[in-house]
């Protein structure tokens, strides 16, 4: 059994879906691991990461535009709002989505089915550089 570990760093532009799955897609063929399982993390509460529809845009601007309905940005509506208006919300997208996705891995391969992409979801309004660690384990 083999391992390998790595750390990608995504700009962001601010709110919104970031594609991630042809650099993902890239490191775990650099593995040499022809089956296992690999591990995606996100490493912040205020950014998300998801398994979504990457044929159709409008799936992406049908899912930003869910989230901002049950989570919006209003500042009568939270008590945190130390980090701005912004970041409580981020927060509850966050913990109603995903920091953590697990990917099987077949002849060296994500099994994604086919209109399947990895996103990073960024939650708040002002551009980031997030982090997303990636961990294979396989032979």
């Amino acid at each position: 059994m083999r391992q390998a570990f790595h750390s990608l760093h995504i700009p962001t532009l601010g709110k919104g879906l970031v594609e991630i799955t042809e650099k993902v897609s890239a490191w775990v063929a650099g593995q040499k691991i022809a089956t296992g399982l690999l591990t995606i993390f996100c490493r912040h509460t205020s950014a998300s990461l998801l398994i979504q529809e990457n044929a159709d845009p409008d799936v992406q601007t049908d899912l930003e535009s869910f989230f901002e309905e049950i989570a919006p940005e209003d500042g009568n509506r939270y008590v945190h709002k130390t980090e701005g208006l912004d970041d409580m919300p981020a927060h509850i997208r966050a913990a109603l989505s995903q920091t953590q996705l697990a990917i099987p891995v077949a002849a060296g391969r994500m099994v994604l089915g086919t209109w399947q992409g990895i996103y990073l979801f960024e939650h708040r309004r002002a551009p980031h550089r997030r982090e997303i660690v990636l961990h294979l384990l396989g032979e």
